[in-house]
C-alpha cells in the first residue's frame, strides 16, 4: 500500500530506528553522487523523481519507499515540471537494516 501521510511515515520510521525529514527539490534539480555511512530511506510525496542506486535508474511511484543500503553510491533528480517533495530518514543508531 502506497503511503502518502508523512507523520504517519515518521511514525514508521522511527519505530524502525529512522529519522524523516521533509525535502524539496525545484525542476530540473539534481544531486548526483552521494554516500552515506548508514542505511537510508525515501519516498516521494510529490513530484516525478529519478533515483540512481549504484548504476540502477529508479522511478518511485507517489508513496513508494526506496531504500538505499549504507555506502551506495546514489543520485537523485527532479525530472517533472513542478517542485518535487519527499522525505528521507537515516538509520539513527548506524545499524544496516536487514533486506527482506
Amino acid at each position: 500500500m502506497m503511503k502518502t501521510d508523512p507523520e504517519k511515515i515518521a511514525a514508521e520510521w522511527a519505530v524502525r530506528g529512522y529519522s524523516c525529514d521533509l525535502w524539496e527539490d525545484a525542476p530540473g534539480q539534481v544531486w548526483e553522487d552521494f554516500q552515506h555511512d548508514v542505511d537510508e530511506v525515501v519516498i516521494v510525496l510529490e513530484g516525478e523523481m529519478e533515483l540512481e542506486i549504484e548504476g540502477m535508474l529508479l522511478h518511485p511511484e507517489i508513496g513508494e519507499e526506496v531504500f538505499i543500503p549504507a555506502g551506495a553510491v546514489h543520485s537523485t533528480r527532479n525530472l517533472g515540471s513542478t517542485v518535487a517533495r519527499w522525505l528521507y530518514g537515516y538509520r539513527i543508531d548506524g545499524r544496516r537494516e536487514s533486506v527482506h
